[in-house]
């Protein structure tokens, strides 16, 4: 954590898109937004206003929320296993690079990854619990029970009840973050009727259920008075409305990514874990909570585009039920002892060149960072020439992209309202704001990635434009081209809501 927040402050990666976009959400607090849940932008919103306004009051809950997310595991570990699986997992959960990416970068998977550990731990203690309020009711029904362990079965009822309150808010709020947290649902209900079949004739399961929908209903409302919009994109985004179709080609590539992020050989060890343990009681959570989730995203491959990330917590349980196999099996042989070591130097290795991409010298559509790279030098170069038209007027910024404009947004000195126009794109959050129709005779600059053409619809909304193209470097190698239009006179602009989600 200590290194993370060095890195944040004297490494080379800006603000991702998606983290200058949550940050414009942070600017203007609501109830929900148009893709996700209102969790990132509150957290941003606190971090900002205790460390400022900066990369570093942005992304300060990332470190904070993955150290947490640690300790953590380590306690959920111990208390399914021991001392050295529940550190083993609080140490793997930092070096695997999937996980690893989001103690920096601060996306949604940050405390997504927090409140899913949270809610296991929770479901664990209310679990168990349950079973020892099952035990001290039958002994109540015998009449065999003194009084004090009557007394000591009330408090066990009580205490159930408060894990089975508290799973509910986390899961709730791990609701307000993403909305793969429905997963959770499913995991549950699966080892309750397989496993524990007993605890679906209590009160408690449902008692959470419906507290966690209390936690999320501010989302819900907010989306019934936005004709559903996150329902909407949601079904664009998972390719719904297309209907069935199977392209191996998505299947292929979701597969190699999680290859990738979760490295070969932890991957199939994980695979292995899980299946082998599947039986014992702690095994048998940890598979339920893990195989529905990366078997639905597998086969959702197969109709279409899935994110490496979508799959995340059903690794986290992988990580657990790793660790458990791992010092089982350590002392036994030689090669096994190996093999385990070597597929966690691996992931530390790879987790390490993710921080120092440099290294590997790679060209920039080959290096995920490039991503997260330019965006600084952009704001200066748009910084000096909004400052130059501002000595002639008014001036305000847009662009086509989200990302862009948030980008933008962030990076340019004083962090102006920038607008992002409809052309040609899906629908964003910022088609949700109010836009720069009514700055009639206001100058403005439209940024655009690559050497473009303007928009026929944005050139005749002014009375002149001028082109200018902006490159950006970094270690000697070109990152990427942008457009410079800068338009004098805006005369208006017909506002088109875009056909899609």
């Amino acid at each position: 954590s200590l290194f993370r927040i060095y890195y944040i402050q004297k490494g080379a990666l800006d603000l991702s898109p998606d983290e200058a976009h949550y940050w414009e959400w942070s600017r203007r607090l609501d109830w929900s937004y148009y893709s996700k849940g209102p969790m990132i932008a509150y957290l941003i919103y606190f971090g900002k206003t205790i460390l400022g306004d900066n990369v570093f009051g942005i992304r300060i809950m990332a470190v904070v929320l993955s150290a947490f997310s640690s300790v953590l595991m380590y306690i959920l570990g111990r208390k399914m296993f021991d001392n050295q699986v529940g550190l083993f997992s609080a140490i793997l959960i930092q070096v695997i690079p999937l996980f690893a990416v989001f103690g920096i970068v601060f996306t949604i998977d940050s405390p997504f990854m927090f409140f899913w550990i949270l809610s296991l731990f929770l479901f664990w203690k209310a679990i168990n619990r349950n079973a020892l309020c099952v035990m001290s009711n039958e002994s109540k029904k015998n009449q065999t029970a003194p009084s004090r362990i009557t007394d000591y079965a009330s408090r066990i009822n009580r205490s159930s009840l408060i894990y089975w309150i508290l799973l509910g808010l986390s899961v709730g709020l791990g609701l307000l973050t993403k909305y793969t947290m429905a997963f959770f649902y499913l995991s549950a209900f699966l080892f309750l009727f397989l496993r524990e079949r007993k605890l679906l004739l209590t009160t408690g399961p449902y008692i959470s259920f419906i507290i966690s929908l209390l936690v999320f209903s501010p989302v819900i409302l907010w989306n019934a008075d936005h004709n559903w919009l996150t329902l909407r994109h949601t079904a664009g985004q998972t390719h719904i409305a297309e209907g069935v179709s199977i392209t191996l080609r998505s299947f292929f590539e979701f597969a190699g990514s999680q290859l990738g992020v979760i490295t070969p050989l932890i991957f199939i060890l994980m695979a292995l874990s899980l299946w082998s343990q599947r039986k014992q009681k702690e095994g048998n959570l940890l598979f339920w909570f893990s195989t529905p989730v990366i078997a639905f995203f597998l086969l959702k491959s197969l109709q279409g585009k899935v994110q490496a990330n979508w799959a995340l917590p059903g690794y986290i349980t992988g990580i657990l039920s790793f660790s458990a196999f791992s010092k089982k099996v350590f002392p036994e042989r030689r090669g096994k002892r190996i093999l385990i070591t070597t597929a966690v130097l691996l992931s530390m290795v790879i987790t390490a060149l993710a921080y120092y991409p440099s290294i590997l010298n790679l060209p920039p559509k080959k290096d995920p960072t490039s991503r997260l790279r330019g965006w600084k030098e952009l704001g200066s170069e748009v910084t000096k020439i909004y400052g130059e038209m501002s000595e002639k007027g008014p001036v305000f910024i847009f662009s086509d992209r989200y990302q862009v404009s948030s980008e933008l947004a962030f990076y340019v000195k004083g962090h102006p309202i920038t607008y992002c126009i409809s052309h040609k794109r899906r629908m964003n959050q910022y088609d949700l704001w109010p836009g720069f129709s009514e700055l009639l005779h206001h100058n403005a600059i439209f940024v655009r990635i690559g050497n473009t053409k303007v928009p026929e619809k944005v050139a005749s909304a002014f009375g002149n434009i001028e082109k200018s193209l902006f490159t950006v470097y970094a270690d000697n190698k070109k990152i990427r081209d942008y457009s410079f239009f800068l338009c004098y006179d805006f005369k208006g602009m017909k506002e088109e809501k875009p056909g899609t989600y």
